[in-house]
């Protein structure tokens, strides 16, 4: 079975053709602006699809507001976002990111599939509180770099998701050294040796 073929079986018939809405304008602007690696576009359903996907399973369907980081090509944020169109009470989802024609792909991607989402076209850390339930990052920084965003812009009873590769203990040693949390791993179904870290109750030790 091919990764494709995977991601049709884990979701509905409307949120695949989404999906391939949005694989298929990925293709057409990643040569101009370098939204993923090129060496990932033939892996494009393994390594940022499915992985993304994982980040669904975690979350548990709520509304309110969602806020994904640095969202560059759309992994997590903009799957989530259309995977978020489908539950009853449907999230206020936020993208940020900085670099202008990465947000305009965004844009395009979520007029294209008819999803509502927001992109904010500024640095995080310029970004005023954005009071998240929800806050998640792919790729983007260190634990303890996420965890000053984190605390700026998630609500006080909010969850953050973070990927994270196989440095991932050693990164959370070192943030645990100005932040206190509480944290629970989860093994990475699409990469070896990475996990999602599922994040709650921060605050500076």
């Amino acid at each position: 079975m091919t990764f494709k073929k995977a991601v049709a079986e884990i979701v509905s018939r409307e949120t695949f053709e989404k999906f391939e809405i949005f694989a298929t304008l990925l293709k057409k602007w990643n040569p101009k602006i370098n939204l993923v690696g090129e060496s990932t576009i033939d892996t494009l359903w393994e390594r940022h699809f499915l992985d993304s996907i994982q980040f669904f399973d975690l979350i548990g369907k709520t509304g309110g507001k969602w806020v994904d980081l640095g969202s560059g090509g759309g992994f997590p944020g903009a799957v989530l976002a259309i995977m978020a169109s489908e539950i009853h009470e449907q999230p206020e989802i936020t993208l940020i990111e900085s670099d202008q024609r990465k947000a305009v792909f965004l844009r395009t991607v979520f007029r294209e599939t008819g999803v509502s989402a927001k992109v904010l076209t500024t640095r995080i850390e310029k970004t005023p509180a954005l009071d998240a339930d929800l806050m998640t990052a792919r790729a983007l920084a260190d634990l303890k770099t996420l965890l000053g965003f984190t605390k700026t812009h998630l609500a006080p009873t909010g969850t953050a998701l973070f990927a994270k590769g196989e440095n991932w203990k050693k990164e959370l040693a070192e943030a645990r050294e100005i932040w206190q949390f509480d944290c629970e791993a989860f093994k990475s179904r699409t990469e070896c040796n990475a996990v999602i870290l599922k994040i709650q109750g921060l605050s500076h030790v």
